[in-house]
């Protein structure tokens, strides 16, 4: 089992220790609108206010611009969590934020048929 100094409270048995929505003060929607691809990437400037250290390790990881979705796999938070997080870090200076780039059109048949085969030789 972790102590309190050794980073986020875990415990290999049973898995975090402290629920995702008090990482976020219970917090659910974003002030922010962010995608899951939208890309993230620190400024480079010291964010104002009070950070926790999810909001440090958010930081740390948007470095190089990063999809929403891939922030929250490294953080191992849910999804609404980690906006609520990346939306502190825009609102306080820290992040800057960009819808995703895509040069596809949702329904674009050739991108979905290779989406469908990847998925079939995962099973």
């Amino acid at each position: 089992m972790a102590t309190a100094g050794d980073g986020p409270w875990l415990d290999d048995a049973a898995g975090r220790l402290v629920r995702p929505f008090t990482v976020s003060d219970g917090r659910t929607r974003p002030t922010v609108e962010l995608d899951l691809m939208s890309q993230v990437m620190a400024t480079g400037a010291t964010p104002f206010g009070y950070l926790g250290p999810e909001h440090a390790q958010a930081l740390e990881l948007c470095r190089a611009p990063l999809p929403v979705a891939e922030v929250a796999a490294h953080l191992k938070l849910p999804l609404a969590v980690t906006k609520v997080l990346l939306a502190d870090l825009v609102d306080s200076g820290g992040l800057t934020t960009k819808p995703p780039v895509s040069d596809h059109k949702p329904t674009d048949r050739a991108l979905l048929e290779a989406v469908l085969d990847g998925l079939r030789r995962q099973l």
